[in-house]
């Protein structure tokens, strides 16, 4: 079983290195509905010039709380699909399938929004 899962990991994040030109494009599109809430955002695709293999879209709050915020990237997930992930120390959730960038962007929003004011406000589902 342990061999079966390693091999489908391996093949999973051999999807996600050559699919680069996916990853920010699926990126971008995330990008675009953030900015539309107000977050802002940077792109780090360039593999050369980061030294990351994938490319990661840093989502942060514009003014004094510019240090709080979140990276994403987008990975190959089984049955040919991608998915956005919030990557970070000790992280690596699944936020929504790259398909459906709004269920990123809400997710992402009340994320954001309960690290920079900590309140069960944030926590509770809709």
């Amino acid at each position: 079983m342990r061999a079966a899962l390693g091999r489908w990991r391996v093949v999973l994040d051999w999807r996600t290195c050559i699919g680069h030109d996916t990853a920010v494009w699926n990126l971008e599109l995330l990008k675009t509905a953030l900015k539309a809430r107000g977050w802002r955002c940077v792109g780090l695709y360039e593999k050369e010039e980061f030294r990351y293999p994938v490319p990661l879209l840093w989502v942060y709050a514009s003014g004094v709380a510019d240090d709080i915020g979140a990276v994403v990237t987008v990975r190959a997930t089984p049955g040919g699909a991608w998915g956005y992930f919030e990557t970070g120390l000790r992280r690596g959730w699944f936020l929504a399938p790259c398909g459906d960038a709004e269920v990123a962007v809400d997710r992402l929003d009340r994320l954001l929004k309960y690290r920079l004011y900590p309140n069960i406000e944030w926590t509770t589902p809709c």
